[in-house]
């Protein structure tokens, strides 16, 4: 039997192929995921030990929470104690370490960097170990200032360039006095990176004489351990902490070890996917090709084999495809890990240099992937064949499916779409927290009924185009016959299609609803003409604000500006804001009440209203952050949203409470011209065409947020892609093995007159009618999961509306008939050359 096996698998070539193919991309796809990540793991975390080498033990200032003591200022690491620690037994050296936000922009203005990762520092003396000078010499005083080798080369900067930078205030523009490299995992990632000397950095990041940190270099001989315990004895424990570097090095590990995990699942839940389309494929060609020799298989039986052993050699076949399809598919994997590394880079994303990590690990689960797959998806074929009777086999009384098995099947797809239904249906009432699961359930159960109930659904959707498929003549009626013999097969190969489309469709549906629902947020909350913020989130200077307001063209303006508190023994934020401007530079719905804020009035949001159980005129104490209290009341209630909501008051009655120099989160800007490019060009100039700060209106802001939407997308379209190709994969398969098994009955359509075009037509028009049936299923469930993750994100978004994107899902199902025109391509032609003397005389 197992000779007979693999003469099998040798006989059946080019029809396994196919399969061998799809197993194998599911496979590439996993295997690929786990040397990516892997990859980009490894080579952060040997980055980040290597910018850990300089460092055996860091000092750092303990926050006056871990102390239990909220009295105060934290304590602040100062030249003093620097001095200590470069004195204390078995410390080599050590090295004061300022650091800070700092923007610098390209030769065209522009920020580089993404915002959060644009750092600045301090350069100690003229050989820092931590940053290797490669080019220049190191900077001295305000106007001169280093820059990492990655930027420099970005942005064409070069020695004795001038270049534009923000700290957090006015623009600076100091020439670049070198060029230095970093294993510094921010500029990997894309950011920057810019040294000034240690004075002037202390006085731009507002820490004049103190330090962030204080890096302790072991002496020859000593321990990091012990280091560590003598600078313990040496340095007050209450306003300091130590840590050596390997616990430094080995907590980033953690870290980013976790922040790859989440990557890594995602990318493996679109990987199983795939997988999941491919077992549809297998499950297929092993049914067809059990089918096609049943005839075989029952003269096995006849000569003495047991059903036990004809199983086994199904099995046998799928173990050896398998094989061969997770060798390919790993060697595969390693190429699309590679691939995924250099897009990174093309996409200006770099990431740390490193060896692609192929882990022991990663070829098992690849070979283990392609192997269990492949077998349990030719398990119930093999097993089917076994139970069939070898009289009954011979004479092929078992071909078609009995009235019991379709009821049976129907009902089962009937109560798992139900329930599926049912389930999505209860979800969308929930919390949107609490509904997750039961949404993922109900999408699982109602496709798995769809999927079975797929043969019973194929013939009334097929039987809809046979208006169209008459425009083609006889071609047109033989491909819907042909399209409707086998309701089974032609339900596996669309279903692989099916799954595709319609996580894309759901994914363009709540895409399309929540650029739309952003859209409106921004305008229906806003009527100030612009926004400006910092880049990187942080606080606005309140010198941003001042500067604004005796701009050329500026009517209103407001700062938002926030501010811990306490209410009823719980932590509230405030929000100040300009009274008498807020009302005419926001747009918010007053449920209760007026929109007015001066004084000891102020407006609450909704939802902080109904935890306090507070209604328009409610008073109530608040305590400031500087301890004291004052009693405020609530003028209006108003609908809060995702941009605007908490409990707004005069910025008069917050700031005396605040520390000093205390920023904005935001100015809101209203101009005499409105939203122009004139009126932005003339608000950046007034700030200095500062890259650290940002000049939106409404569209820049809906547009930053649906741009993360938009990124995500793409990702998951490119991602989805995959199990598409698999889906393709499957039509190829099933059409070209169909003509296999059809050999003899197109010998005699050839024989009566049909030519070969028409022959070649009733093969595409068949794969079309196929490839739009799965479409049509796939765009319909998606078009529902779509609505149900909308009803839940509604619950969080008052603004949420559904938006079907009509375009997209035309555009979904013309791809999906090009996918059906372009799988029948090879089989098609296959069929038009068959010999028509030879395929009729075929078994």
């Amino acid at each position: 039997m197992f000779r007979t096996a693999l003469r099998n698998v040798l006989a059946h070539k080019a029809r396994l192929l196919m399969t061998v193919l799809a197993v194998m991309l599911g496979v590439a796809f996993v295997s690929g995921t786990l040397v990516f990540t892997n990859t980009i793991s490894d080579a952060y975390q040997k980055s980040s030990a290597k910018g850990f080498d300089q460092v055996d033990v860091a000092v750092q200032p303990r926050s006056k929470a871990d102390t239990g003591n909220t009295v105060g200022k934290d304590p602040e690491l100062t030249q003093a104690l620097l001095d200590k620690s470069a004195k204390v037994p078995g410390a080599a050296s050590a090295i004061g370490v300022v650091n800070g936000f700092t923007a610098i922009a390209d030769k065209d203005g522009k920020l580089i960097g993404g915002g959060f990762r644009s750092e600045g520092g301090n350069y100690w003396g003229a050989k820092d170990p931590r940053y290797p000078l490669v080019e220049g010499r190191a900077p001295t005083g305000k106007d001169q200032v280093l820059i990492d080798a990655r930027t420099a080369e970005r942005a064409g900067y070069e020695v004795g360039d001038t270049v534009r930078i923000s700290v957090d205030g006015p623009v600076l523009t100091p020439t670049i006095t070198g060029v230095f490299t970093t294993d510094d995992g921010n500029v990997a990632a894309g950011g920057s990176l810019a040294l000034f000397d240690t004075a002037t950095a202390q006085r731009l990041f507002g820490k004049a004489g103190t330090y962030d940190e204080i890096d302790v270099e072991a002496a020859p001989g000593t321990s990091q351990a012990a280091l560590r315990a003598a600078l313990d004895s040496a340095l007050p424990k209450d306003a300091v902490e130590t840590t050596t570097g390997k616990q430094l090095a080995d907590d980033q590990a953690r870290m980013i070890s976790a922040q790859m995990g989440g990557l890594k699942q995602a990318l493996l839940v679109f990987a199983g996917i795939a997988l999941f389309v491919g077992t549809f494929i297998i499950a297929n060609t092993f049914t067809m090709l059990v089918a096609q020799r049943t005839k075989e298989l029952a003269l096995l039986r006849a000569v003495g084999a047991s059903r036990r052993q004809v199983t086994r050699s199904v099995l046998i076949e799928a173990l050896v495809v398998g094989t061969v399809a997770g060798v390919t598919g790993l060697a595969a994997g390693v190429g699309i890990g590679a691939g995924l590394r250099s897009l990174m880079g093309l996409l200006d994303a770099t990431v740390p240099d490193g060896p692609l990590v192929v882990s022991p690990g990663t070829v098992a689960t690849a070979l283990a992937v392609g192997v269990l797959v492949t077998m349990l998806a030719a398990w119930l074929p093999g097993r089917r064949a076994a139970k069939i009777p070898p009289v009954a086999a011979m004479s092929s009384v078992h071909a078609r499916a009995t009235t019991k098995s379709l009821v049976l099947r129907n009902t089962l797809g009937a109560l798992f779409a139900g329930a599926g239904v049912a389930v999505v249906l209860a979800a969308t009432t929930m919390d949107a927290d609490a509904a997750q699961a039961p949404m993922g359930l109900g999408a699982v159960l109602l496709i798995v009924g769809v999927f079975v109930l797929t043969p019973l659904l194929s013939r009334p959707l097929i039987a809809a185009a046979a208006p169209l498929l008459r425009a083609f003549g006889v071609s047109g009626k033989l491909a819907r016959q042909n399209s409707v013999r086998n309701p089974r097969r032609t339900a596996a190969t669309a279903s692989a299609l099916m799954i595709g489309l319609t996580l894309i469709t759901g994914l363009t549906v709540m895409a399309g609803s929540l650029q739309t629902s952003i859209d409106k947020m921004a305008s229906a909350a806003i009527r100030a003409d612009y926004v400006v913020s910092m880049a990187n989130g942080n606080e606005l200077s309140p010198d941003v604000e001042k500067t604004l307001r005796t701009a050329e063209g500026v009517t209103d303006i407001s700062p938002l500006r926030n501010s811990p508190s306490r209410i009823d023994g719980q932590t509230e934020y405030l929000t100040g804001v300009n009274g008498a401007a807020i009302g005419r530079l926001t747009d918010l719905k007053t449920d209760e009440g007026s929109f007015s804020v001066g004084g000891d009035r102020v407006v609450v949001d909704e939802d902080t209203a109904k935890s306090h159980g507070w209604h328009a005129g409610s008073g109530f104490t608040v305590h400031y952050e500087d301890g004291k209290a004052q009693r405020l009341t609530v003028a209006g209630v108003y609908e809060g949203n995702d941009m605007i909501r908490g409990i707004m008051l005069d910025t008069a009655a917050l700031t005396p409470h605040q520390p000093a120099g205390s920023g904005d989160m935001q100015v809101m800007v209203k101009t005499s011209d409105g939203a122009s490019d004139q009126a932005k060009d003339r608000l950046v100039k007034a700030l200095g065409d500062n890259p650290a700060i940002k000049v939106q209106d409404k569209k820049d802001l809906s547009d930053e947020i649906a741009q993360i939407f938009t990124l995500m997308l793409n990702m998951l379209y490119g991602l989805l892609g995959m199990a598409v190709i698999v889906a393709v994969l499957g039509v190829i398969n099933t059409l070209a093995m169909s003509v296999f098994e059809r050999s003899q009955e197109i010998g005699m359509l050839r024989a009566i007159g049909l030519d070969r075009r028409n022959i070649k037509r009733m093969v595409r028009l068949e794969s079309l009618v196929i490839s739009l049936f799965g479409g049509v299923l796939g765009i319909g469930l998606g078009v529902f999961f779509g609505w149900a993750a909308g009803e839940l994100l509604g619950t969080k978004m008052p603004t949420y509306e559904l938006v079907l994107p009509w375009g997209r899902m035309a555009l979904f199902l013309l791809l999906a008939g090009t996918v059906g025109v372009l799988a029948a391509l090879w089989p098609a032609r296959r069929a038009a050359r068959l010999n028509m003397l030879q395929a009729i005389k075929a078994e």
